[in-house]
């Protein structure tokens, strides 16, 4: 009895998809409100610096390097608000089971790889 620990911790946990996906949960919304915040202040003062600023702020956007980044975005939106709707449903009791919970831990981020892909998609082909 001694040597076991008086306080769950992390060296008896094993790691599962559940704490991977709770962990990047919180990773996307924190990536989305510092790079997401950063987009859209310089694209508002882009907007209202007039036409030249605006000019930049779409090259730098169209670049691969502003693809990435708002593809980036895009993906953890979506990863985030997969997540967030596995988390709500267990809030509201349910999906607690261990395979449900792990179903669910795996799908969410790759229904978020699709709909990301769905969505530059259909934003790229119209």
């Amino acid at each position: 009895m001694a040597d076991r620990p008086l306080s769950p911790h992390l060296s008896i946990w094993k790691w599962g998809p559940h704490m991977a996906v709770s962990i990047l949960h919180r990773i996307t919304g924190d990536g989305m409100a510092l790079v997401g915040l950063a987009v859209l202040l310089w694209w508002l003062g882009a907007l209202a610096s007039g036409a030249e600023a605006y000019a930049t702020f779409a090259d730098w956007m169209t670049s691969p390097l502003g693809y990435v980044v708002l593809v980036g975005l895009s993906w953890a939106f979506f990863n985030h608000m997969t997540s967030g709707l596995r988390h709500f449903v267990l809030d509201i009791g349910a999906g607690y089971e261990l395979d449900t919970n792990k179903a669910w831990s795996v799908a969410s981020p790759l229904i978020g790889i699709l709909l990301t892909a769905g969505f530059w998609a259909l934003l790229l082909l119209r």
